[in-house]
């Protein structure tokens, strides 16, 4: 549909908060942008009755009046994708906040819009087609140096078959600057440049989806042995105020398996935001040696930014990573956090007269929910090449309530669940995932991997890690009850042999230099330690020895301090400590000849 951009398409007659409605004179589209007032603030049609649209202003709505003119695009909510998005900072509308910050100072003004690519920028094409041969959407047409962490594949536009007349050769180009022609088998000549649009509501087509076989490795050991994440799915992370979930997001935009990072700031504080910022370009990438913030990219909406935009910033952040994901990279979408999502899709719900649901939320939260969440996937791309999407999205209960309508729904979508527990953080153990609460249903999808790749042992040490964890959380009930003292030494010895594992190996320090981050053979080694510790402690139990004298053993303060001592390339300084582990508890069983 095309527009006269400058042309009105209607007047106000009402101004309520971020929603807005016009009397149009000419037709408009639900879900067309549109821009408001004088300033020309970008809005989104929300809902048509006869003539009378209503609108969701993304900017803040002070000062509109009733009779200010609207006009119409003729395009809905779309980003804009090419080179040029690694490293950039955007707000929920893809305006490009730090291109802005430079012209308009660190105060935005209402109305101030830049293209959300520069447009003057060169980049070096290189061509890896040639003219005359079929294509078809996705396929790679040539590469570009986006950063020196990553190659851009500039893609043929999906729906778009035909054959490719002609590309230019090597050399720089704009964003505006056609490389090639594809005659499509409708007839239609496409022009294909270095960038392209996409609605951000519409997912991305592609081949088919590929089995949750692969883990994406997280490097914190809680998450990767106990409750992995399968590549191309998803998992929500709840946690009250406190609980460490910020902090949690940022070791996995560090450490995290994934080729790109979409973090989206979603309605949190101005301040996490602000240092995720300071401190992004000064961390190092372990993968490469250079900034991370070459391989990342910022959707930032904070709360004091207007509350419509922060409903959008989701589906922005997803559709960018849906096309890096179409080029073959395995990317990680992090959300921060739909809770705040949730509460701007309530807002603008109660300002349209809509009949409430639960706790206020519309009737449709689970359907919006499910819908973002099935963005997830490890698929085989439209181009032939495998890529994936993982989603990880943070949630803030109010009051820590895990009942309340976000987290529940949550549950219904995600295969993954890291219940982060504010006992645990006022402990001062991070993370601060809950053993008790957490859980993985792709747990037994990803076994044969461990098995191949890392530990035959992998599944029946997990579980019975787990299930040591689970029996003491019951111990330690009873014994609140009635004195741990009074337990017999079988169960004092699960109760200490937990306390080791929350040290040894729940524990892990994100400012540690060796402990920061774990490798699954690490990992494995660690539980085999703790879980051999264990059988060993039965064993001397039953050979007579005090439980007080097996925990003053030099082993028990190794064990604790093991995952600190001993980094990833140290591993077999941990298969001595193995054999130190075997010596003592045998030395303490054959000090008691006369308990046999």
């Amino acid at each position: 549909m095309t527009r006269d951009a400058n042309e009105p398409a209607g007047r106000l007659i009402e101004v309520s908060g971020a929603v807005v409605r016009a009397r149009c004179g000419v037709p408009v589209a639900l879900a067309e942008v549109v821009w408001v007032g004088d300033d020309r603030l970008i809005g989104e049609v929300i809902a048509l009755d006869g003539d009378i649209a209503t609108m969701q202003v993304y900017e803040e709505t002070e000062g509109l009046c009733v009779g200010a003119p609207i006009a119409a695009s003729g395009g809905p909510l779309s980003v804009t994708l090419g080179p040029g998005l690694l490293g950039s900072v955007f707000d929920g509308v893809q305006r490009p906040l730090d291109r802005l910050a430079l012209s308009q100072g660190d105060f935005l003004g209402r109305g101030q819009h830049l293209e959300p690519l520069a447009t003057d920028r060169l980049w070096e094409f290189r061509p890896t087609a040639a003219a005359g041969s079929a294509v078809v959407g996705g396929d790679a047409l040539g590469t570009v140096s986006e950063t020196p962490a990553l190659e851009h594949h500039v893609l043929v536009p999906p729906m778009v078959d035909g054959t490719l007349v002609d590309i230019v050769p090597r050399g720089s180009y704009s964003a505006s600057d056609v490389l090639g022609h594809v005659q499509a088998a409708s007839g239609d000549r496409v022009d294909v440049r270095l960038v392209q649009r996409w609605r951000v509501r519409a997912p991305r087509p592609y081949r088919h989806h590929l089995p949750a076989t692969t883990p994406l490795l997280t490097g914190q050991r809680v998450l990767d042995t106990f409750f992995p994440l399968a590549c191309g799915s998803a998992a929500g992370m709840p946690g009250g105020f406190g609980t460490g979930k910020t902090v949690m997001q940022h070791q996995l935009c560090r450490w995290a398996q994934a080729d790109v990072i979409v973090f989206v700031g979603c309605g949190e504080r101005g301040n996490e935001l602000t240092e995720m910022l300071w401190k992004l370009p000064d961390l190092v990438d372990p993968r490469s040696g250079r900034p991370l913030a070459e391989r990342t990219i910022l959707i930032a909406n904070t709360s004091n930014m207007p509350v419509p935009a922060r409903e959008a910033s989701i589906y922005t952040g997803v559709t960018i990573a849906e096309y890096y994901r179409d080029m073959g990279y395995h990317v990680l979408l992090l959300a921060d956090s739909t809770s705040r999502w949730a509460e701007a899709l309530r807002e603008i719900s109660g300002r349209l007269g809509e009949i409430p649901a639960e706790e206020g939320y519309p009737s449709y939260l689970s359907s919006r929910l499910a819908a973002f969440y099935e963005r997830a996937g490890r698929v085989v791309t439209l181009g032939g090449r495998e890529g994936s999407v993982s989603i990880i999205s943070a949630i803030s209960p109010a009051g820590g309530d895990l009942t309340e309508p976000v987290t529940r729904h949550t549950q219904r979508f995600t295969g993954c669940f890291w219940t982060l527990d504010k006992k645990l953080a006022e402990a001062r153990v991070f993370p601060a995932v809950s053993v008790e609460d957490s859980y993985s249903t792709v747990s037994t999808d990803l076994e044969r991997w461990w098995h191949d790749e890392v530990s035959p042992e992998w599944a029946a040490r997990r579980r019975e890690a787990l299930k040591l964890l689970e029996h003491a959380g019951q111990l330690r009930n009873t014994a609140r009850l009635v004195g741990e003292e009074t337990l017999p030494d079988r169960q004092r010895l699960v109760i200490r042999v937990a306390e080791l594992f929350e040290e040894g190996f729940l524990r892990q320090s994100a400012y540690d230099v060796k402990d920061a981050s774990c490798s699954p053979a690490r990992q494995m080694r660690l539980l085999s330690l703790l879980l051999e510790f264990y059988h060993r402690g039965l064993d001397a139990l039953d050979r007579g020895v005090p439980i007080r004298e097996l925990f003053g053993l030099p082993i028990v303060a190794a064990l604790a301090r093991a995952s600190s001592a001993f980094g990833d390339d140290q591993i077999a300084e941990l298969d001595r400590l193995g054999t130190v582990l075997v010596e003592q508890c045998g030395a303490a069983a054959r000090s008691e000849p006369d308990a046999a």
